[in-house]
Order: structure tokens, then C-alpha cells, then sequence
């Protein structure tokens, strides 16, 4: 009997800490946001300084034509070199925001391992574990120049809910994001539905969050982003020739309240 209640113990103390192991990681990734969103702003706030100090610039410029070369010179390197860093600046920020709204971030390797697993035995997903990024090519999951998913595709994303509904998978919010490639839409009936790429690859992020919801996901974990042509993987063929590594759906997993 005392061996029982041991075990019992154990086993116990064994779930408090893999629970609060999964708590404690999941609290890394928000003060991993929270500071990330904190340089953003300073970042932010840097670039404004900048933009003011580049309209002065602009304005001496202005009102010294007529003025000596060398002090019409020394403007003109200041106006570039100011130039130059608002614009590293403002790539910057785009960058974080992107791995900020994106996830970006290893998952903890409980929930990982499901995903690998669930991966491994899709043909039409691969699985980025250093993003926390399910991808499903969109040649196997929609049909052509369509969003309807196709019942195989539907198969897999059940599954990828039970995944995300588990003890594992369920403090995690979710954001799904459609890419195309660069081939332009050419069927009039297609283009009443999707004018462009970016309507087609935003109508097809949406079609996979109604599978997901019709699959018990809450609308309150789920978002999604539409890229069109302009993320792609890989080179497109010349003259509008595309590339169907291009032609994607990706799955970001990310903490709550990303």
C-alpha cells in the first residue's frame, strides 16, 4: 500500500513539473515579445528623431543654394548618411515586426515532438521546428487557382487541431498566412472570386481557418495574413512563370496574446 501511494506521489510531482515546465516556457515567449516590442518602440521613436532631422537637413539645403560648395557638400553627406540609417532603421523594424506577428521562436519540445510526428507522416507538410511553423504546399492542399480545400488536406488539419487543442497545444494562438507565386490570375470565373494573387492567397489563409474552426480551435487563438506573390521561397520563372515552392500556406505557432 505504501508502495502505491509512492507512485502515486511521483507520478504527481512528475505532471507538476512538466506542467510547470510548459508554463515556464511559455512565459520565456512572452517576455521574449514583450522585450522585442520594447526595442520596437525605441526603434520607432529613433526613426521619427531621424525624419525631423532629415527635413532640417533639407530645408539648410534649400536656403543655402548660392552658399559655398564645401558647406552645400558637407549638407549633402549628412542628408545621405541620415538617409541611409533611417532606412536601415525602418528595415529593421519591419523585420522584428514580422517575427514578432509570425512567431519566429522554437516551441516547447513536448508539443515540437508532436508536430514532427504529425510532419513525418504528411506529404503536403513540413514542419519548421527553430519557427514553430507548420507549411502546407498549396498545389496538394487547394485545388487550381481555388480555395477549397481538398479532402485530403482537410484530413491532415484535423489532425493538426487535435494536436493543438491537447494539454500541449492548447496555451498556443495560431496564425495562418497564404502565399502564391507570381503567376497572374487568368480565368474571368477566377477572377470574380480573387481579383489578384494577394485576394487568392488572403481567401485561402481564411479557408484553413474555417477547417480549424469547424474543428473545435476557438476564434480567439486564430488570425490570418495574406502575402500574395511578394514572399516568395524561390526565384519565379521568367515572365510570370511562378515556382510552386512559392505556392504555400503557412501555420505559425505562437504564444498567447502574440
Amino acid at each position: 500500500m505504501r508502495t502505491v501511494k509512492l507512485s502515486i506521489i511521483f507520478l504527481l510531482g512528475v505532471s507538476f513539473l512538466f506542467l510547470n515546465g510548459c508554463g515556464s516556457e511559455l512565459q520565456d515567449l512572452r517576455i521574449q515579445n514583450n522585450t522585442q516590442r520594447e526595442r520596437i518602440a525605441e526603434l520607432e521613436s529613433e526613426l521619427q528623431t531621424g525624419i525631423l532631422q532629415l527635413d532640417q537637413l533639407k530645408r539648410k539645403l534649400a536656403a543655402a543654394q548660392g552658399s559655398s560648395s564645401v558647406e552645400i557638400q558637407t549638407l549633402q553627406q549628412e542628408i545621405a548618411a541620415l538617409e541611409e540609417d533611417i532606412a536601415k532603421k525602418k528595415a529593421l523594424i519591419a523585420s522584428m515586426q514580422e517575427r514578432l506577428l509570425l512567431g519566429g521562436g522554437a516551441l516547447p519540445v513536448e508539443l515540437s515532438t508532436l508536430l514532427e510526428d504529425f510532419a513525418s507522416k504528411h506529404d503536403i507538410v513540413t514542419y519548421d521546428s527553430s519557427r514553430g511553423m507548420i507549411k502546407f504546399k498549396s498545389d496538394l492542399t487547394f485545388e487550381k487557382g481555388s480555395d477549397k480545400v481538398q479532402t485530403s488536406a482537410i484530413e491532415a488539419i484535423k489532425l493538426l487541431c487535435g494536436i493543438l487543442n491537447s494539454q500541449e497545444g492548447k496555451g498556443f494562438d495560431v496564425i495562418i498566412a497564404g502565399h502564391t507565386d507570381d503567376i497572374p490570375i487568368g480565368q474571368p470565373e477566377t477572377r470574380a472570386k480573387h481579383p489578384t494573387n494577394w485576394h487568392l492567397s488572403a481567401h485561402r489563409a481564411i479557408a484553413v481557418l474555417n477547417v480549424m474552426a469547424g474543428n473545435k480551435i476557438d476564434s480567439t487563438r486564430m488570425s490570418i495574413r495574406g502575402f500574395g506573390e511578394y514572399r516568395p521561397l524561390e526565384a519565379n520563372k521568367p515572365n510570370k512563370g511562378g515556382n510552386p515552392q512559392n505556392r504555400r500556406v503557412e501555420i505559425y505557432i505562437v504564444a498567447k496574446g502574440v
